[in-house]
């Protein structure tokens, strides 16, 4: 071949690989096209996606509740899930508020709701129920029966059994600590005299108040809760450790054996 014919063909293939035609995709690309919004996201994501652009005050209760889920199941979404879980106590009226009062066993009636997940949500109740009582005891004076019981109402008047809270206060009856003394049946607990007052004496408590809970919803106190209540102030005056008072906290009412003179 000629040195002619051979730079006549090396123009040729040059030509045909930089033409256009080589380089064209097999389909074309339309370069400026807006992204679908949801493109790569499952539905059961999207109230994640929703509280990072927009935050959490735009998400309905089931949409919160379903970011704690993360995920939902073959046939509900997160959300449905979500949703179904707020109904379980009151269908025709769904509620954050319905996680006070249901158990584990409860929520694992819902398909889908394991006890891991069951446990998430009943923790995740508990702490906001601790965050409350934990943002009031920090500026209030535990001086007025009215202010303790609007602390602890939430916590107690839900509870299935009696539960009984030691609060340890000092000078200016503001909260040193609070003591879980104890859990009992439905209709009564113990209220342990010797603990009391070992957990004061530890604090150096210059006064103490104790709260239980009738699960019934009706605070009027038993001849056995004005018993108990006549020992421990006894006690209390032996060793100058006053007791305060003691409240019965029912449903959304409470009994203070203060004001109604069962306490010096």
């Amino acid at each position: 071949m000629s040195e002619v014919n051979v730079r006549n063909q090396e123009t040729e293939n040059i030509s045909a690989i930089t033409s256009e035609s080589a380089f064209e995709s097999p389909a074309p690309v339309r370069r400026h096209a807006a992204p679908e919004p949801s493109r790569g996201l499952r539905k059961d994501q999207l109230p994640y996606e929703r509280f990072m652009e927009r935050g959490a005050e735009s998400l309905t209760d089931a949409e919160l509740v379903a970011i704690i889920l993360r995920t939902g199941t073959k046939d509900l979404s997160a959300t449905e899930l979500a949703a179904r879980v707020l109904e379980l106590k009151d269908p025709q009226n769904p509620s954050l508020l319905s996680l006070y009062d249901l158990r584990r066993e409860d929520l694992e009636t819902v398909h889908g709701i394991g006890s891991v997940r069951a446990v998430k949500l009943l923790a995740l109740a508990e702490i906001s129920l601790r965050m409350n009582a934990q943002r009031h005891s920090r500026t209030l004076s535990f001086r007025e029966p009215s202010t303790i019981a609007a602390v602890y109402m939430e916590r107690l008047r839900h509870k299935k059994s009696e539960h009984a809270i030691l609060l340890l206060l000092d000078s200016r009856l503001c909260l040193i600590r609070e003591v879980a003394l104890s859990v009992g049946s439905a209709e009564m607990t113990v209220l342990p005299i010797r603990r009391i007052f070992e957990e004061a004496l530890h604090d150096a408590a210059s006064g103490i108040v104790l709260l239980h809970n009738h699960p019934s919803g009706d605070p009027t106190p038993s001849e056995e809760d004005l018993r108990v209540t006549e020992r421990i102030a006894g006690a209390g005056k032996l060793l100058d450790i006053p007791l305060l008072d003691h409240l019965i906290i029912g449903d959304l009412r409470y009994t203070s054996m203060q004001e109604e003179g069962y306490l010096p």
